[in-house]
């Protein structure tokens, strides 16, 4: 994997039910550790796109998914085992403690019944590590009903890092979050996240800016493409040529208004 520097995915779905495809012919290009940001409204498919990259694919009855590299003789990729999924909701288990949680994947990879490997203490001594880093150590032996909406969503961008894969895909993780702890959050993942490749979904044009060092936009659904006829294409906007987690600022509200204007919610 260390010789990729672009994941090249094409994909198109249409869900049972449903005359009309979600996206068809859809291209798009994955730069290797940056954070590239899907951004758009409800129902336009990011959630979607992000689950078929994951390899999801209930409720589905059409779905076309490829992903090559970038070389001159692209190979096909399998992305199943190289993927950490961080959804919206922090999905805590409430009868286990913070670390517990924190380790749940790791613990869940293993045979029911066996002994700890001096790998398992190491993992464990680097979950602690982490939960330090977020600051939330204090909080490794609580339960999650003990903490707050802002220390669930450490704990679960914990659990996502202590995976260690080469790719993490993020549903509006920070969607729920007051301002204070959402503007945290994105800092410590573009500290956290820097050398992944990370696809964050999200509808929040600022939270996009701020770590987007790619955004790929929806268009508005009215000017999908419909019946397959037509390839999708992603709307690509300017971006601020500075390093995320990006200050907000002057700078940033202007590009922000600009974006708006692409999404369609404002006229410049």
């Amino acid at each position: 994997m260390s010789s990729l520097s672009t994941f090249c995915i094409e994909a198109s779905l249409r869900y049972s039910g449903r005359s009309i495809p979600i996206y068809t012919k859809l291209r798009m290009q994955l730069p290797k550790n940056t954070f590239t940001c899907l951004l758009g409204e409800s129902g336009c498919g990011k959630t979607s796109l992000l689950r078929q990259i994951a390899g999801f694919n209930d409720d589905v009855s059409s779905s076309e998914f490829v992903v090559t590299d970038d070389n001159k003789e692209p190979s096909l990729i399998d992305l199943s085992s190289q993927v950490a999924y961080m959804a919206q909701q922090d999905l805590l288990m409430p009868w286990m403690n913070v670390l517990d949680n924190v380790l749940l994947s790791d613990d869940l990879s293993r045979p029911l019944f066996h002994k700890k490997t001096s790998t398992q203490y190491e993992k464990r001594e680097q979950a602690l590590l982490l939960l330090a880093r977020l600051g939330v150590a204090e909080a490794a032996y609580h339960k999650p009903n003990q903490l707050s909406g802002g220390m669930r969503q450490r704990v679960a961008l914990a659990r996502t890092l202590i995976q260690d894969k080469p790719i993490v895909l993020m549903d509006e993780p920070f969607a729920a979050l007051d301002a204070f702890n959402r503007y945290k959050l994105q800092d410590l993942a573009a500290q956290m996240l820097a050398d992944k490749t990370v696809v964050l979904v999200t509808h929040d044009a600022q939270e996009a800016l701020r770590l987007g060092e790619q955004i790929l936009l929806f268009p508005n659904v009215e000017k999908k493409p419909n019946e397959g006829r037509e390839a999708f294409q992603f709307i690509k906007p300017r971006l601020p040529n500075t390093t995320i987690p990006r200050a907000i600022n002057a700078e940033l509200g202007l590009y922000q208004a600009q974006l708006l204007e692409h999404m369609g919610v404002v006229s410049c």
